[in-house]
């Protein structure tokens, strides 16, 4: 009888297509996809502090029979997934580390480390990441090349001095040893409904530049300003110039955004302020609008402090992340992974987004193709914006964004071995 069962099964799976099989293999490991996900979710770790994770993930991949690196970029970890056929490599990215906010609620798998929430959805990206992986392994002989899998840390931003996230990976060798013809990569949203997934061709997401100007006058009692030099007047006429850059020298088509979020200057009531600091962020959807706007903003300041006598130092801090360009030709050639998994009514494209994501790094080097995967359900109350203390995914897409990636990754090993 057992016999039987057994050759029943294997023929089977011989009948069937291979976006039901993925979806068979998938729908079987639920319960454990949703474990990962929430085990990460009560261990969250800082970027460049994924010790936990990293080595959790690590674990996984060795008892799954994959070759498996770690050590890179301090805590990222690489499996790789060989084949049982020839072909061409692919690589799929999950980022890993969680955000330095003190999570609401009492669900029962809250944050156990007080401070540090996975806020972004990062949890659920390394939990379909590795439910690829094991769907992956179980169609081994079919897989037409080799995938490579990289758990990037730090995405979120490494702290300040400290080298980390893409740029780093990538300075490690992460795309070398086999290195992939391309990469694919996703992101839950809270702006899309559950199950739905969105993609832009060309620009999906801007760059995103850090910027800090420190002015500078002179000190002197406020009852007599002309004695002095005031920054916060010189501050105020600063801002007001900058956003000229968005509204008069920047094409109204091109995307664009410079945005000032904090300014902090002088220490008493009646002193006129010797020093003001700004910060703020420029986003730009062309790497040639964003250097235009770098030099826009030297030019700007340039004016405005001269004709208050005043001087200023401008920098541009990390991190700092491209454009994340979607190839359009491997765009196009790879939707069809997506549309087999949640059905082609739920696959849309849709506008580019001004968040950033340093995915865009590994595009400077092979093409790459990053989509997003809703996660919001207004009916169980999950509507909270990311990188808030209430944020939270419907985990019912874990499973689909399982079948998404593994059907995208072997369509494209299928398609171009």
């Amino acid at each position: 009888m057992r016999i039987f069962l057994l050759v029943f099964t294997a023929l089977h799976a011989l009948g069937q297509s291979r976006p039901e099989r993925v979806s068979a293999i998938a729908e079987s490991l639920r319960a454990r996809v949703l474990a990962d996900r929430r085990d990460f979710h009560a261990h969250p770790e800082l970027s460049n502090r994924e010790q936990r994770t990293a080595a959790v993930i690590a674990e996984r991949l060795k008892s799954l029979g994959l070759e498996v690196r770690t050590g890179i970029a301090r805590h990222g970890v690489i499996g790789i997934l060989k084949g049982g056929k020839p072909g061409p490599v692919v690589a799929w990215r999950a980022d890993i580390d969680a955000l330095p906010i003190e999570e609401s609620g009492d669900k029962p798998y809250k944050s156990l480390n007080k401070g540090v929430k996975h806020a972004c959805g990062h949890d659920a990206h390394i939990a379909i990441a590795l439910g690829t992986v094991e769907t992956l392994v179980k169609m081994r002989d079919q897989i037409p090349g080799t995938v490579k899998f990289i758990f990037q840390p730090a995405e979120e931003g490494a702290p300040i001095g400290e080298e980390g996230g893409a740029t780093l990976m990538i300075k490690e060798g992460a795309l070398e040893n086999p290195k992939p013809q391309a990469i694919f990569g996703l992101h839950v949203t809270t702006w899309n409904e559950a199950g739905k997934i969105s993609y832009s061709s060309g620009p999906a997401m801007a760059s995103a530049d850090i910027l800090e100007i420190k002015l500078k006058g002179k000190k002197t009692h406020a009852a007599f300003p002309h004695q002095g030099i005031d920054t916060v007047v010189v501050a105020a006429e600063c801002i007001m110039a900058l956003q000229t850059i968005r509204s008069r020298r920047i094409d109204p088509s091109e995307p664009m955004v410079l945005t000032i979020g904090s300014m902090h200057g002088g220490n008493r009531f009646n002193i006129v302020a010797e020093e003001v600091v700004l910060q703020g962020t420029v986003r730009t959807l062309s790497e040639n609008v964003r250097e235009s706007v770098r030099s826009m903003v030297r030019k700007t300041l340039e004016g405005c402090t001269a004709m208050n006598d005043a001087t200023f130092e401008v920098q541009w801090h990390e991190p700092s992340y491209p454009v994340t360009f979607n190839d359009p030709k491997l765009t196009s050639e790879n939707l069809t992974g997506l549309r087999q998994s949640v059905g082609a009514e739920n696959v849309v494209e849709s506008k580019a987004t001004m968040g950033s994501e340093d995915f865009s790094y590994y595009q400077k080097v092979i093409p790459g193709f990053f989509w997003f995967l809703g996660a919001s359900n207004a009916k169980k109350g999950i509507t909270a914006a990311h990188h808030t203390a209430d944020f939270e995914i419907d985990e019912d897409i874990l499973v689909p964004g399982v079948k998404a990636a593994a059907n995208q990754l072997l369509d494209y090993l299928e398609r171009t071995k």
